[in-house]
């Protein structure tokens, strides 16, 4: 049984026991299982450590804690595997953070002209964080730093506060790029050699029970998405024909056949021979090492059309990956070369102004800065800067359901201040607060893999602790601090998730809808009739984008069902209720690919009015996806000829579309 399938039942079982926490709340404290990144730790505990001990050193410490909270917004954005991706991910994000501060600083202490300029500030943070990462990133530091600078009373003259931020930060980049002169390459590297190793892991699942293959075979798609993006997106920015890049791009490529006889590998109902996926992980330590030379492999004999599909597949692979110059005119993108930076740049910006989405994300969070803002700066009610702080954080869309983030972000912050006033009460101002942020600064990263309350637990004492360098209240900022943290999440709650209908409803339905129309095409185009070789080159290539477009949306349609599972009925548990259809619409997928590498491979391709009824069944399926806020029965067509090599995507379409109402 998949993880994910075991926590859903076991989230379902403690709903039944009267004193049980609710599920949504289980699943955003649970730890996640990801490995602490111990580099990052040591480089959060370096960046963050040492400019306040040379603010203490020049007698400056509100200069210390200034570019130690610059350095705290770099760790946090220090997220990204390739080196020159750090350098986007913490380098641009600090420039808007700069303007941010410098912009806070002008409006410090003006009440309606600070509202006025931190809800603009809120409205253009919010709409450029749809861009993407790097984007979602720096809209975050634009708004935080504003609201700092609108909230503390920062050192003089104006730009004092934006130099020292952004030195934090770019400390931290230095850290992150000491090993670049030695190790250029080795994240892309590092990226395409797991992908061979998730695939041997599916092909050693192949044939055997379902749910541990389906686990393994999300995780190639996880792996080849990210090699993908980390090699492509590198390769946007090399000018020119790089040898070693084109070659690394080469054995991803050629990873690709074998990722796509692995579904007819697994029909086939017994698994495949321990010498198979031994070969791929030989292949991964090939391609990590930088082996060249001549393949040796001593494969058994293939005899059904998906053992030979594996065999050609797999003896390709072995050839390309241990070339040492390929063909530099000669290396199939697969899914296109990036466009030039400026012209994304174009299109995301021009893509941003016209998102209603966009518009509802950025009106939303100036809203509530807006009033959380006005509680600081105009009301007679003595607040901080932390009410909008908590806003900014809560209401950050990468981190999953805006309601369980507020309520873990309470429990959170509450966490964080039983260390903070263990800090403030017992340790004495001065030098000894560079061994402890050397401790604190270290679990950030520890901390924000395990999930956004561990997060929101580690920065918390911080923040604090800088604060305090810079107001210096000490202990008494601990009580203010967790009633500010409330009234920011209420604020959040009311204003910023209540008042608006989407917060209510899930949209993996729509998602999943698009996603099987997606899946129609893909069976179109998989058994379209080719005139000759050059149009079945191009057919392939276009299949094989439409198949990784599909498995890409179900990966969007899966992070967005841990999103809603958060949520508090009935989001949640409607949620809930479209799982088995993922899944079916997955396995539609797969089972079409399989039997596209069996035609190849010798298999009778299927008559042209069997492949449209069966895309004529998907997009009946997509209409009534797309129309319901929970899965519909929807009945079978004709189940097809049982010799047909699409007999098992009838197979998968009919248990797709058998699935009935949830039990209310």
């Amino acid at each position: 049984m998949s993880t994910e399938r075991t926590e859903h039942i076991s989230s379902r079982r403690a709903r039944h026991h009267p004193l049980a926490p609710p599920s949504w709340l289980l699943n955003g404290l649970k730890p996640s299982a990801a490995p602490i990144p111990w580099a990052a730790v040591a480089r959060a505990s370096v960046a963050m450590s040492v400019p306040l001990a040379v603010g203490f050193a020049l007698d400056e410490p509100e200069y210390g804690a200034l570019a130690s909270m610059g350095a705290l917004a770099g760790v946090i954005g220090d997220t990204a595997d390739a080196y020159r991706m750090r350098v986007l991910n913490i380098a641009v994000p600090q420039l808007f953070g700069a303007v941010g501060v410098a912009l806070g600083t002008l409006v410090y202490g003006h009440g309606w002209l600070a509202v006025g300029a931190l809800t603009l500030i809120a409205l253009v943070s919010g709409m450029i964080s749809s861009i993407g990462t790097v984007a979602s990133v720096s809209g975050l530091l634009l708004l935080l730093n504003a609201v700092i600078g609108a909230g503390l009373p920062l050192p003089e003259p104006w730009w004092t506060a934006p130099l020292l931020l952004s030195a934090g930060g770019l400390f931290v980049l230095a850290l992150s790029l000491l090993g670049w002169p030695l190790h250029r390459r080795q994240p892309e590297r590092t990226a395409v050699a797991d992908t061979y190793r998730a695939l041997a892991d599916a092909l050693e699942a192949a044939g055997g029970p379902g749910a541990p293959y389906d686990e393994r075979r999300q995780q190639v798609t996880h792996a080849l998405n990210h090699a993908y993006d980390l090699v492509l997106g590198r390769r946007a920015r090399v000018h020119g024909r790089s040898p070693s890049l084109v070659r690394l791009l080469a054995q991803l490529n050629v990873v690709i056949p074998l990722v796509e006889a692995a579904p007819a590998a697994h029909l086939r109902g017994r698994p495949l021979p321990p010498e198979i996926p031994a070969a791929v992980r030989d292949l991964a330590d090939a391609v990590e090492e930088g082996r060249t030379g001549t393949p040796v492999l001593e494969l058994p004999a293939a005899h059904t059309p998906a053992e030979r599909a594996v065999d050609a597949a797999l003896r390709h692979a072995a050839r390309i990956v241990y070339i040492a110059r390929p063909d530099l005119d000669n290396v199939d993108d697969r899914l296109g070369r990036p466009a030039a930076l400026r012209v994304r740049a174009r299109r995301a910006v021009r893509d941003m102004v016209l998102s209603r989405a966009s518009w509802r994300y950025g009106l939303r969070l100036a809203l509530c800065i807006g009033i959380a803002q006005s509680l600081v700066s105009v009301i007679e009610f003595e607040r901080s800067y932390w009410v909008a702080l908590t806003v900014t954080f809560v209401l950050k869309p990468d981190f999953g359901s805006v309601f369980s983030r507020a309520v873990l972000r309470a429990l959170g912050t509450a966490g964080g201040l039983v260390v903070a006033a263990a800090v403030l009460s017992e340790v004495p101002r001065g030098w000894w607060d560079v061994p402890v942020m050397v401790v604190l600064a270290g679990l950030i990263p520890a901390f924000s893999v395990k999930g956004y309350a561990f997060q929101t637990a580690a920065i918390t004492p911080v923040i604090l602790l800088l604060s305090d360098l810079l107001n210096h209240q000490g202990f008494d900022l601990i009580r203010p601090r967790l009633v500010d943290s409330l009234i920011g999440c209420a604020i959040t709650l009311v204003f910023g998730y209540l008042l608006w209908p989407e917060s209510w409803h899930t949209r993996i339905g729509d998602r999943l809808a698009d996603t099987v129309d997606d899946a129609a095409r893909y069976v179109e185009r998989a058994f379209a009739p080719v005139a000759d070789e050059a149009a079945f080159a191009v057919a392939r290539t276009t299949r094989l984008q439409a198949r990784r477009r599909i498995y890409r949306d179900l990966s969007g349609v899966r992070s967005e069902f841990q999103r809603a599972l958060t949520e508090p009925p009935p989001t949640g548990a409607r949620a809930a209720a479209w799982w088995p259809l993922v899944v079916a619409v997955e396995r539609i997928v797969d089972a079409t690919t399989a039997a596209r590498v069996r035609v190849n491979h010798g298999a009778a391709p299927p008559p042209a009015d069997e492949v449209e009824s069966i895309a004529r069944q998907l997009r009946e399926l997509a209409v009534r996806v797309r129309s319901s806020s929970i899965p519909v029965r929807v009945d079978a067509g004709p189940p097809g000829e049982a010799t047909s090599v699409l007999a098992p995507v009838h197979q998968e379409i009919a248990a797709a579309l058998a699935i009935a109402r949830p039990e209310s």
